[in-house]
């Protein structure tokens, strides 16, 4: 039982860490366009970055459990691309007058453009949960099989899970005003890390296979790159100015790979 706690309190408290993310969007200039355009463009590179280096290594390591190199490798792709049209057919769903994708931001009225951006706030948020809900349940059978494994390990998703908070607050309080309201979405969906241990824990133990496991985070990797290239970064183009995406992208990118490489 002891185990359990520890396993469950380490994944609660990586989860958590996108509430600070959602602090350091509503206290650093959420308000700001500047401000916005960097900070989109940073969670961008961070998605971007630990898609291609952190998640899809992984999903091939679990799929070679149960297949070839050579099938894991085409697996891990399948998987990928699965995801990325998952996302584009429910992008091509959503209307195009609060699809801020499809509707050109200089003809768009103010309260539609904020409306945009709190839907790409709330997009956001739930791939985030569903980025969070297999890797919560990750963390919490690495806590309880190897603790000293387990405790760098939720660092490192800590550390990852700030600026997944900052890409869900800082539009959600552009577009609202309300610091109440962001840090509640971008809090929700690092909630989702611990009901992952939970339900994986309690349901789904005996079910999962290093193949699904595999590729559920490959389609995740997937989500998340096209997030950022078709919501993330145009939007920072169009609220904020092009330098400020471009240093912002490259800014997450670069924390990203110091957390890793410090970490490992």
């Amino acid at each position: 039982m002891e185990n359990v706690l520890f396993a469950f309190a380490l994944t609660l408290g990586a989860g958590l860490a996108t509430a600070v993310g959602g602090v350091v969007a509503v206290l650093g200039g959420a308000e700001s366009k500047r401000f916005l355009a960097a900070a989109l463009g940073f969670s961008g590179g961070v998605m971007v970055y630990v898609s291609m280096i952190e998640i899809l290594p992984k999903a091939t390591e679990s799929l070679t459990e149960e297949h070839s190199q050579s099938a894991a490798g085409w697996l891990t792709a399948a998987g990928f691309f699965a995801g990325i049209a998952l996302i584009a057919i429910i992008d091509r769903l959503v209307p195009d007058a609060v699809n801020p994708h499809e509707v050109p931001g200089d003809r768009l009225a103010a309260h539609r453009r904020e409306h945009a951006l709190l839907r790409m706030g709330l997009f956001t948020a739930g791939a985030i949960a569903l980025h969070n809900f297999p890797e919560g349940f990750a963390t919490f059978l690495s806590g309880l099989q190897s603790p000293e494994i387990a405790i760098p390990i939720a660092i490192a998703i800590a550390i990852h899970n700030i600026p997944e908070g900052i890409a869900v607050a800082a539009p959600v309080h552009y577009a609202t005003g309300s610091r109440k309201r962001a840090l509640g979405y971008a809090t929700l969906a690092g909630l989702a890390e611990p009901a992952g241990a939970l339900i994986g824990f309690a349901v789904l133990a005996p079910f999962v296979t290093p193949t699904l496991f595999g590729l559920v985070f490959a389609a995740v990797a997937g989500i998340m790159v096209f997030i950022s290239f078709d919501e993330l970064l145009p939007t920072a183009e169009r609220y904020g100015h092009h330098h400020h995406a471009v240093y912002g992208l490259v800014a997450g990118m670069a924390v990203m790979a110091l957390s890793l490489l410090l970490l490992t």
